[in-house]
């Protein structure tokens, strides 16, 4: 946001601002007993997702930087088996997560070509 390093330019670090929105907005509309279990868990993961690609985006050698990046991918996983609980609970239905699912792929993609070169 103030220090204007590279990271910001990256697609895959602006995207995950956008996965991070949609996850805020379909956590609101969990019911109030999942504050702390779902709600937690999917917001955690898409900060996790976008504050390891700017820390790995930051790092020196290649193997360092994919470690970091390789973390953000687990939390693309991660967030997307949460999106599974949530419709098998019968919180949501996969249509209604389009926009999120969306982001979810594109994170997950960019990322994985970053990881693999």
């Amino acid at each position: 946001m103030f220090l204007q390093l590279n990271h910001q330019k990256l697609f895959v670090y602006q995207e995950t601002r956008t996965l991070s929105k949609h996850c805020y907005e379909f956590t609101r509309r969990l019911p109030a007993e999942e504050r702390y279990n779902l709600v937690q868990q999917i917001r955690r993961a898409a900060l996790s997702v976008h504050l390891n690609i700017a820390e790995g985006a930051s790092r020196k050698s290649a193997n360092e930087r994919n470690r970091y990046y390789e973390i953000a991918r687990g939390s693309v996983i991660e967030i997307d088996a949460a999106l599974d609980a949530c419709e098998d609970i019968g919180y949501c239905t996969k249509e209604e997560l389009g926009e999120l699912g969306a982001s979810l792929v594109k994170v997950f993609v960019s990322l994985s070509k970053m990881i693999n070169g």
